[in-house]
Parts: C-alpha cells; structure tokens; sequence
C-alpha cells in the first residue's frame, strides 16, 4: 500500500510534466511528424545514456524487442496525432480529446489482459461519451481537430495497456529504451520519404532548440519512463485515470501564456468539465464498489 502510495503521488507529477508538453508543441514552429522526430531522437539517446550509466541491460528475448519497437510505432503515431490536433486546432480541444483515453482503456484492457469488463468502467465510459458529444454540438467548426485528438487518445490507451503487458517481464527502461527506438524508426521513415521529394530538411529555428531538449528529455525519457515503471503497482486503467487530469494542467497553463485564443464556448467546458467529472467520480464509486 505504500508503495502503491508513492507511485500514485509520483504519477501525478508525471501528469503535470505531460500538461506542459502540449505548451511546448504550441510553441515549437516544426510540423508535428518533425517535431516527434526530434521528440523521439532526443529521448532514444537520452534512456540510451541512462541505461549504460544504471547498468540495465540490454538483453531482451528478440520476440519481445519486436513487440517494444511495434508499440514504439504506436506511441509516435500517438505523438504525431496529438501534435497535429494542436496545430490544427488548440491546445483545449486536443487536450479535451485526450480525456476519453479513460473510454478506450475500458474496452482495451480486458481484452488484451484478459480480465472482465467492468460495469463501472462502462458507465463512466458512457458519462465520457456524453461530455464528448456535448463539445461536438458546440464546437463543430473543430471537428478535425476533434476527430485527431479522439485517434491520438485511442493510441495512448492501446500503447499503455501493452506496457502494463510487458512491465511483468522487463524493466521499465528497457522497455522505454526499444520503443523509443521503434519510434525514431518509424518517424526516420517518414521523414526521409517526405523530404526526398525535394523538401527541405527541417531543422529547428531559435528557442525551438531549448524546447526540443526539454521535450525530450524531461517530458519523454523521463516522464514516459517513470510512467512505465508506476506500472508495476498500478493497474493500467488507473495510470489512464490520472493522466486524464492533463487536460486540467494543460489548458490553465495555455489560457495563462496564450490567453484569447485558448478561450473555447461554455459548451466546450461543460463537455470537458463533464469527462473529467466521470473520471475523478470513478475511484470513489469504486471504494464504495458500486457497479462491479
């Protein structure tokens, strides 16, 4: 329990380290498959160095390796949505989105751990839905944005509920380490098919650089491996829950620095304030085992 304790304490600092990341993809000028290029580059070496420097080996069963790397490919398709919504609408209506990764995990965790569905999951589920629905109806004119930042929640809740798979066997640097790895590769890939039609390399212009190296080194290596490593007493569905308080950060900080144009209807705050009502009521239903 207390360890259980610590972990819970410590994810939420990784929570908060996640609501800057989506202020930092605001502020970085590069496309968002550039910027998670870099994102991924800078954080493969960077858990690389810790590695060698903690002595954590390197060996993995090679069918695991492949599995790490495709779940990294997951994670920077994650990172390229989530950007990409940001760009195309706000930093609100792409953090909005990200609460109903709570939805997702519902559904996905049983079926890859392999436990049964809980009612009250479901229901909480279904109040997400209800609070989505209401952003849609007041906020139409977003409804890419909206419908990116949805795709990049359903990938943050598949990768984590794989990690919470593979957190059993492995160490949680390890793990980081070859996803990162898959993400830098299949980011590589991209990026070298796209500027071999004659587009410029991109390279970053004045403070993106400090940007970068914060977000990859703080807000990627270290938040995303400490979020791995809380696993191993938190149940996947939990770690989700809490990261669904991101959007709470997130969007004060980007109505702070950015101001006017952060500012969204009251529709959207009602179907924002909605989705993480349902989150936050989850743990207190569940004390009192309601719906199990």
């Amino acid at each position: 329990m207390e360890q259980y304790r610590k972990d819970l304490i410590h994810l939420h600092i990784i929570v908060f380290i996640y609501g800057f990341t989506a202020i930092l993809g605001r502020l970085i000028g590069l496309h968002a498959s550039d910027l998670v290029w870099y994102r991924v580059l800078i954080a493969f070496v960077s858990l690389g160095a810790l590695m060698i420097y903690r002595k954590v080996s390197w060996q993995l069963p090679r069918i695991s390796i492949i599995k790490l790397i495709g779940v990294g490919f997951i994670v920077a398709l994650h990172w390229v949505s989530f950007f990409h919504a940001i760009k195309i609408a706000n930093i609100s209506v792409a953090l909005g989105c990200l609460a109903t990764t709570t939805l997702f995990t519902s559904f996905l965790e049983p079926l890859v751990l392999r436990r049964r569905i809980s009612k009250l999951e479901i229901f909480v589920g279904v109040l997400i839905i209800i609070g989505l629905y209401t952003i849609f109806q007041f906020e139409a004119h977003y409804l890419a944005g909206i419908v990116t930042g949805l795709v990049s929640a359903f990938l943050a809740a598949l990768f984590t509920v794989l990690n919470k798979y593979f957190i059993r066997d492995h160490h949680p640097l390890a793990i980081s380490f070859y996803e990162m790895g898959g993400g830098l590769l299949i980011m590589s890939l991209y990026v070298l098919l796209k500027h071999a039609e004659g587009a410029p390399f991109p390279l970053p212009q004045g403070m993106d650089y400090v940007y970068l190296l914060v977000l990859g080194t703080i807000c990627t290596a270290y938040a995303y491996m400490a979020s791995v490593k809380v696993m191993q007493s938190l149940s996947a569905y939990t770690v989700v829950l809490t990261v669904n308080l991101e959007p709470v950060y997130g969007i004060l900080m980007a109505f702070i620095l950015f101001g006017e144009s952060e500012q969204m209807s009251g529709g959207f705050y009602a179907g924002t304030l909605m989705i993480l009502g349902a989150v936050l009521l989850f743990p207190v239903l569940r004390r009192r085992k309601i719906l199990h």
